[in-house]
């Protein structure tokens, strides 16, 4: 046989005892599993790439109702769609029991908007971490598990050797060699389920940034009425001129004595 084809990942196979074999299929659930979550999200990724558009076609309505249809049909079972829904929930909630508008009336209505909001959050946070854990553990642990079987692989090749009795080079080569492509499969389990959670977080952080500042506008449309304006570096430059000419004014300086 020639030696190209004597030694290879069927011959290894063939060769090993049951802790090489029960590594290999480790690694290979750990792939599977990686490789699913990793599509799953990017799945998502892609479909929240039109989050932001239902968002500001949300406040382009003219009711609430229309907002809430428009963000249901744009970007539904999303963490915007139920941030608004819960949001207007809350709202229907302090109409339908608030009976008197006291100060402490208004204020435990805002406590109600403020609590359903962050609970929807939560909720949102918890579903976009989901399975974050399982595939950082298999990045940090696939290494350890195929040198696991590189180093069971080596001992069970050089105790093959020493009972063959023949210890020359090319009798320990192959077999080594073998053995170390159990490193190799832990490598290419590894690497791409790091990559995937460093992509995978940095793209949920900005996902819930984008929902904390919705969530702030709603609040504030819920509050008042209306929602906080943005401010642009440009009129914050305007702000800040304007709060200068004031103060070095001798009205301002009036006022602040």
């Amino acid at each position: 046989m020639d030696s190209s084809q004597a030694f290879g990942l069927a011959h290894l196979w063939a060769q090993s005892d049951t802790i090489i074999r029960s590594v290999a299929v480790i690694l290979l659930v750990m792939s599977i599993t990686s490789w699913y979550l990793i599509l799953t999200r990017a799945l998502r990724q892609l479909r929240a790439r039109r989050h932001g558009d239902a968002v500001e076609n949300f406040w382009r309505a003219p009711d609430l109702e229309a907002g809430l249809k428009l963000l249901a049909e744009a970007a539904p079972d999303s963490p915007f769609e139920a941030l608004a829904q819960q949001g207007a929930a809350a709202a229907q909630h302090i109409r339908r029991h608030t009976r008197n508008d006291t100060l402490g009336g208004k204020l435990d209505a805002d406590e109600v908007i403020t609590r359903a909001l962050r609970k929807s959050i939560a909720l949102s946070t918890a579903a976009l971490e989901s399975g974050l854990t399982v595939l950082a553990s298999i990045g940090s642990t696939a290494p350890f598990v195929g040198l696991f079987g590189t180093v069971w692989g080596i001992y069970h090749a050089l105790v093959n050797i020493s009972v063959s009795g023949m210890a020359t080079l090319d009798k320990v080569a192959g077999p080594v060699g073998e053995a170390l492509i159990m490193t190799a499969f832990g490598l290419f389990v590894a690497i791409p389920a790091v990559l995937a959670y460093n992509a995978i977080t940095r793209a949920n952080r900005l996902e819930l940034s984008e929902l904390d500042a919705f969530a702030h506008d709603l609040h504030a449309w819920f509050s008042t009425g209306a929602r906080i304006a943005a401010v642009t570096p440009r009129t914050a430059g305007q702000h800040e001129a304007a709060l200068r000419v004031a103060r070095s004014s001798p009205a301002g300086s009036h006022g602040a004595a």
